[in-house]
């Protein structure tokens, strides 16, 4: 991969210790309204398209020159205040012992699910050193990369439920009656299995944030799927296990779930500095739910993006009056960029969060 001149780019003028990305997440005043996006780097990018060409996704994810190559691709095309190192969140699951493979047109597949207490008796905890070391290799030399710009990067896991999840449905489903099963009849092999996973997720946060990452951000992207209670006898001390963890490492954390806005001080007692929402509430009654001890992530609907930009500029302003006067805030998607996303839009979103954020000071 060439290295760009980073005098002529973008984020060149930023100074790495006075990030507004960073600021925002400790709650602090910042110059403007900083923005990354979920999913930044991927499909809707002509450069991984052309990438995907000639690899397959574990393929990049476990080459680190790759993965930092993809990671900067949308760092070398707009003025994001942050990027998130290229991975994802199931390869975990393979260092613990289960069989990931990706099929295209279906998506992740676990050949082996968990589906009784002996299963999760076979899980292995191996360090993340030994199990990821490839993401913890892309992201040391991802910093190389980003520090002349003073760009921060995120490091990432999949939250223990949407980790079991997946382990137990063997992919994606859309009733979850695998994984509910297994909860409501077998409740020593349900936490066991999340403790064992809350280990693995935080230990994985921890050692990136060891390898570089100046920010740490958990995906709990089903927990939607439970009722309230279900989430507080279930899933959350097991969220708390592995945020806690990771709260080691004295960085930033980011809590992020879709469909949580039934639950949000659940997830906020959970831990997390920056609690993520998404594009199903109003952002400032998201903020006034969660208080403020924790900074706010979101929440713009990713099917906006599509909208032209006359109707997108409309939802981008709205989101950020209803957080104006509150520090604390960091702008992005309510989920993943789609990916089919207009390229043309993602660049004039980010260009205009800084600047309509600048001049309503």
């Amino acid at each position: 991969m060439t290295t760009p001149d980073v005098t002529k780019l973008p984020n060149a003028e930023k100074i790495k210790n006075e990030s507004r990305f960073l600021k925002a997440a400790r709650g602090e005043a910042t110059d403007a309204v900083p923005i990354w996006l979920m999913r930044q780097a991927g499909r809707y990018m002509e450069e991984y398209r052309a990438l995907r060409k000639d690899y397959g996704i574990l393929d990049i994810i476990k080459t680190p020159e790759l993965a930092r190559e993809v990671t900067m691709q949308p760092i070398n095309a707009f003025d994001l205040d942050a990027a998130i190192i290229f991975a994802d969140i199931l390869p975990p699951l393979e260092g613990m012992g289960l069989e990931l493979e990706f099929i295209k047109g279906e998506g992740p597949v676990i050949h082996n699910p968990i589906r009784t207490a002996a299963d999760v008796d076979k899980l292995v905890l191996p360090p993340a050193e030994e199990a990821l070391w490839f993401t913890l290799d892309a992201i040391k030399l991802t910093r190389e990369a980003l520090d002349p710009r003073g760009v921060q990067l995120i490091g990432f896991s999949g939250a223990p439920f949407t980790l079991a999840s997946y382990a137990i449905e063997g992919g994606s489903s859309k009733n979850k009656v695998h994984m509910k099963s297994l909860m409501y009849s077998d409740k020593d092999a349900w936490h066991k299995l999340m403790s064992k996973l809350a280990d693995c997720a935080g230990q994985y946060l921890l050692a990136q944030a060891k390898a570089g990452a100046q920010a740490l951000q958990l995906f709990d992207s089903w927990v939607g799927e439970l009722t309230p209670s279900d989430y507080r006898q279930y899933v959350q001390p097991y969220s708390k296990q592995a945020l806690d963890i990771a709260r080691d490492a004295g960085v930033p954390l980011i809590h992020f779930g879709t469909n949580t806005n039934g639950m949000l001080p659940e997830i906020r007692d959970a831990g997390g500095d920056v609690i993520g929402v998404d594009w199903r509430i109003d952002i400032d009654k998201a903020a006034a739910i969660l208080g403020d001890t924790v900074a706010i992530q979101g929440n713009l609907d990713p099917v906006a993006l599509y909208a032209p930009w006359d109707e997108l500029e409309v939802r981008a302003k709205d989101v950020i009056d209803r957080m104006k006067g509150r520090d604390g805030f960091i702008f992005n998607l309510g989920h993943g960029i789609i990916k089919t996303t207009p390229v043309e839009n993602v660049k004039k979103l980010v260009d205009f969060v800084h600047e309509y954020s600048q001049a309503g000071d």
